[in-house]
């Protein structure tokens, strides 16, 4: 994420230089749904060398053709044009069993290949897209086999997806084992939250706009609320979700991602140390839960039928690989503290679950109340609170909520709002949140990637709660299928006096 001039039109970003991409699990939903669209996406954009590549690496026995045929199946709107044949041109496959190191050998050949069709230079990314328990091995047997070498100027980057790590402890381990075989520099952990353009326009809002920044503190700032719901299931995931529940899923990443770049402090550039400074010293100043905080501030459910759509939904239990005795929770609510000078006594709430009546990604900014005392004769409705809300999936926008006058000969205020869209400002269209993500990856930019203190920081502060919701007593909390989540939740809030927005 680099940035661009202040004035005029944006500068048109520069390719990526000469690469290989080789996908490890390269038949997988995450490829075909994600990963070859953004690709697909770049290249429309110019945005990829012509001296480019892509790998696809899995255990399925897929020769070339079927590779191809498979990429343009999961690309149904764009199986035609330049964009696509060229990406076509470009892709090769490799069949290996990820812990047999002969494998290996057959894929540096492939890319010794590559390097001679295609011109990649040496240049090499990994995009581990595997099961978690393969991250390490997959890099060990790299690192063997000598392709995360990096000599005469050839650069090697492996990009490692969620989850990274189960807790604090598995972690750390993956750290040292990733920092036994490859540098730090070299590894890119990715949370595609960061790709979002409205996630990275709150460090724009924040620090290019005057009026955002000295109101950006507890003096200003009554709460904060942090909400990433879904409408979706576990659908096919019942045996991961099972072992992982909404808490290890979307907390360490996800929300306290974006907990950090709306509490951190203005970072003294846009390098990726500088911004990653920034956002750890936030994790770091959020007080670990005790016992008893974990009661209080934080709550645990799971859905059972119910309905969504105007159809019937099964309960989280009645779903495919599901235990029907599950004790997995599927929603988060927790109330954070960040004890520095900035947000002392200012609380954020932060909030995930599935089977939500709407899809929701939104971070709101809740300002203090003007003083009332003009209004409590002029007006039936006292002024309400002004709110931001940074609107981040399905729509990417910004509103601002203030109060206005009802046209009439009497002194009546009303709730209005500011929007800005960027599909109707800009004229273009949501894309994955992969796109920047991949390209940055391409071209070494770390900004919107995640160091290894960064994932120890985020697990350092769900660590109480994982070990406390281990006891058998720990309540659950149900709520029904489409419903904004349980009755628990709202009481989190209602303690201190607020409300959840409503999910739409």
């Amino acid at each position: 994420m680099s940035a661009g001039d202040g004035d005029g039109a944006s500068p048109k970003p520069r390719p990526a230089g000469p690469c290989a991409l080789i996908i490890f699990g390269a038949a997988g939903d995450l490829t075909r749904r994600l990963l070859l669209p953004s690709l697909y996406n770049l290249a429309r954009e110019g945005l990829l060398s012509e001296r480019f590549a892509v790998i696809g690496v899995a255990r399925a026995p897929l020769g070339r053709d079927e590779f191809i045929a498979q990429v343009r199946r999961g690309m149904p709107e764009v199986k035609t044009g330049a964009a696509v044949d060229w990406l076509v041109s470009r892709l090769h496959y490799v069949q290996l069993d990820f812990n047999e190191q002969a494998g290996y050998g057959r894929l540096a050949t492939e890319l010794e290949d590559a390097d001679r069709t295609h011109g990649t230079a040496g240049n090499y990314l990994f995009y581990l897209a595997t099961a978690p328990e393969y991250f390490l091995e997959v890099t060990e047997r790299l690192g063997s086999e000598g392709l995360l070498n990096q000599t005469n100027g050839r650069w090697r980057r492996i990009v490692v997806e969620k989850p990274f790590g189960h807790n604090l402890g598995s972690a750390r381990e993956l750290n040292r084992g990733l920092s036994r075989i490859a540098g730090e520099e070299q590894v890119y952990r990715i949370d595609h939250y960061l790709g979002k353009e409205t996630v990275q326009n709150i460090l724009v809002l924040r620090f290019a706009n005057g009026i955002f920044e000295p109101v950006w503190n507890r003096r200003y700032v009554e709460h904060v609320q942090i909400t990433v719901a879904e409408t979706v299931g576990v659908e096919l995931r019942g045996g991961y979700y099972d072992h992982t529940g909404a808490l290890r899923d979307m907390v360490p990443n996800h929300l306290l991602q974006l907990l950090t770049l709306t509490a951190m402090e203005p970072p003294s550039s846009f390098s990726p140390a500088a911004l990653q400074n920034e956002q750890v010293k936030v994790l770091g100043a959020i007080p670990p839960l005790g016992a008893r905080e974990c009661g209080l501030c934080a709550v645990r459910a799971q859905y059972t039928t119910g309905a969504l759509d105007g159809g019937p939904v099964p309960g989280y239990r009645e779903e495919p690989r599901v235990a029907p005795d599950s004790e997995t929770e599927t929603y988060v609510a927790m109330k954070l503290a960040i004890d520095n000078w900035r947000w002392a006594g200012v609380p954020f709430y932060i909030r995930t679950g599935k089977r939500l009546t709407a899809r929701n990604t939104e971070v709101v900014i809740q300002f203090r109340k003007a003083p009332l005392t003009l209004f409590r004769t002029a007006s039936v409705t006292l002024p309400s609170a002004n709110r931001l809300h940074i609107h981040i999936q399905p729509e990417e926008n910004i509103s601002l909520q203030f109060a206005a006058k009802v046209p009439g000969p009497t002194v009546t205020v009303r709730p209005v709002e500011m929007r800005f869209c960027y599909r109707d400002y800009f004229g273009r269209e949501n894309r994955t949140g992969y796109e920047t993500l991949l390209y940055d990856a391409m071209i070494g930019d770390a900004s919107l990637f995640k160091r290894g203190e960064m994932i120890e920081a985020g697990w350092s502060v769900v660590e109480p709660l994982l070990q406390a919701w281990e006891q058998p007593l720990t309540p659950l909390s149900l709520y029904p299928a489409g419903s904004a989540g349980p009755e628990a939740a709202n009481q989190l809030l209602r303690r201190d006096g607020y409300e959840w927005m409503p999910l739409k």
